[in-house]
């Protein structure tokens, strides 16, 4: 699975100094006015990895529903019914779909009679107790030349419910799990529940892009997404159907890079009716987009935020002027001018399109690619298994702008190649945008050295180190985001805010 040739990586890992993502600070889950008002079809943030213990697949997490508040009874967080669900491929380099993974939703209720979301205590998915429940229909889609193959890879499977406290589901963790699918041809999918897994100072970004104290000493950063639960689609798929040719990926064969985005789509009509029900009718229209992480926040403007959610990847050149002119590290240059931060003065930053646009070349850069943003993986590359991951990914591989693969913590199997849950893409695309990255020169601001971060702290030993990865949803009772230990004593959310120094 290797590539043939290592220093092929190195070498093009060297082309990240000049290509890690572009100017970002918050995944704020608000991110186009269409989809703040239709949160259950707003994509939240979408990973990819190879996962060391499932080292010949692709692990895909889609998130989906945003801040999602636990104690939200007596209608709980689901997917959406009337909306359809996607993670789509791109495994030819040409910025479009060529696989697409779907999923439809059906809720069904054992009685209309009660408000309750479960009559009782909760023991299985099955348990007559369970009075909402919701199940889903996965559809593999091949796509040539156009042409669509559906092939249906299950039915009817359990959505995990809705975390509704201790005293309705006293082993929340044995239910999940039950959740967990193995599919025929290797597949395994988890749908349901699960805390939200973006850590990102919310409040400050958003006021003024505040620094809580630049450059943002680490530790002093509230999660702004903490104690938020999020709706969640985890897959593993094997390399081999992935790849265009049905093969293990090889740097030789030239199927070694997918490109990966989620997208969720409605049917084109909405009727409110009179008995207060909404029902949808016509073609179905893309309503949600998201690939890299970050983009339609703060790199797309506001009249075109829609727009982007409802474009496909081969139409991307329409806001390339966007992604090489970039105005947030000018703004943090111009709010922070005081503290000696000075943003790059280069223009256009045609720098930041490989990362955006092309993929690093060597490393998750396909052959005769076009130009298209999404997330770029290359599965040949080698693992870097949890417990081991840098949470700065690729950039903690550079050392004064040069490629040091000798650096303490380097992890080339990092952000941008992927997207783990441990990487923290807000300290990455916050130094980045600043010019960490950037070789040394008279374009290469002195401040660029600087630690920058929200101070909101990320790293593996937050998560599972087994499928689906994403830990255990925030109970809705009896504190909500606190939780009550075995003892009746209130115990901290997994996002509490880390203390650091002065």
């Amino acid at each position: 699975m290797l590539l043939s040739s290592w220093s092929r990586i190195t070498a093009g890992l060297a082309a990240i100094a000049m290509a890690v993502p572009l100017v970002a600070l918050a995944s704020s889950h608000s991110e186009a006015p269409g989809t703040v008002k239709d949160r259950l079809a707003d994509d939240t943030d979408v990973y990819a990895w190879v996962a060391a213990d499932a080292s010949q697949a692709v692990t895909f997490v889609g998130n989906w529903v945003p801040l999602l508040e636990p104690n939200s009874g007596p209608n709980f967080g689901a997917f959406d019914d009337d909306a359809t669900y996607y993670i789509n491929v791109d495994n030819v380099g040409d910025a479009r779909k060529h696989v697409r993974f779907q999923f439809q939703f059906k809720t069904t209720r054992r009685t209309g009679a009660t408000f309750l979301y479960n009559t009782g205590q909760v023991t299985s998915l099955d348990d007559a107790d369970l009075n909402v429940r919701q199940t889903y229909t996965l559809t593999r889609i091949d796509v040539n030349n156009g042409v669509e193959q559906a092939t249906v890879l299950g039915t009817d499977l359990p959505v995990a419910p809705w975390f509704v406290g201790p005293k309705s589901m006293p082993d929340y963790t044995a239910l999940a799990k039950s959740a967990v699918q193995d599919l025929a041809g290797g597949y395994r999918v988890f749908v349901g529940p699960r805390d939200d897994p973006f850590f990102v100072d919310l409040a400050a970004v958003f006021d003024l892009l505040t620094i809580r104290k630049v450059p943002g000493d680490r530790g002093k950063g509230v999660d702004g997404v903490g104690g938020y639960n999020v709706m969640t689609i985890a897959l593993q798929v094997p390399m081999t159907k992935l790849t265009k040719d049905g093969m293990a990926p090889s740097a030789s064969l030239n199927n070694h890079i997918l490109g990966i985005w989620d997208t969720a789509e409605r049917l084109a009509n909405k009727t409110l009716n009179t008995d207060g029900t909404v029902s949808f009718s016509g073609p179905e229209v893309q309503v949600s987009r998201l690939g890299m992480p970050l983009v339609n926040e703060v790199v797309i403007p506001l009249k075109d935020k829609d727009k982007f959610n409802a474009s496909e990847p081969k139409d991307d050149g329409q806001f390339a002027n966007y992604v090489t002119n970039p105005t947030l590290p000018a703004l943090i240059g111009l709010l922070y001018a005081d503290a000696g931060v000075q943003a790059p003065s280069v223009f256009p930053r045609a720098d930041l399109v490989a990362t955006f646009l092309t993929g690093v070349p060597n490393v998750n850069q396909p052959k005769n690619v076009v130009a298209s943003e999404m997330i770029r993986l290359n599965t040949a590359l080698p693992v870097t298994p949890k417990g081991s991951q840098n949470s700065l990914g690729a950039a903690a591989c550079f050392v004064n702008g040069a490629l040091t693969l000798a650096n303490p913590g380097c992890d080339p199997a990092g952000f941008p190649n992927g997207r783990r849950p441990g990487d923290d893409v807000v300290d990455i695309e916050l130094r980045v945008a600043m010019g960490y990255l950037l070789a040394p020169g008279s374009t290469k601001p002195a401040s660029a050295s600087l630690p920058y971060t929200d101070g909101v702290l990320v790293e593996d030993s937050q998560f599972d180190n087994h499928f689906p990865f994403l830990t255990t949803p925030i109970p809705g009772s009896p504190n909500g985001k606190n939780g009550i230990d075995a003892n009746g004593a209130a115990k901290s959310a997994r996002h509490e805010p880390v203390v650091g120094a002065d």
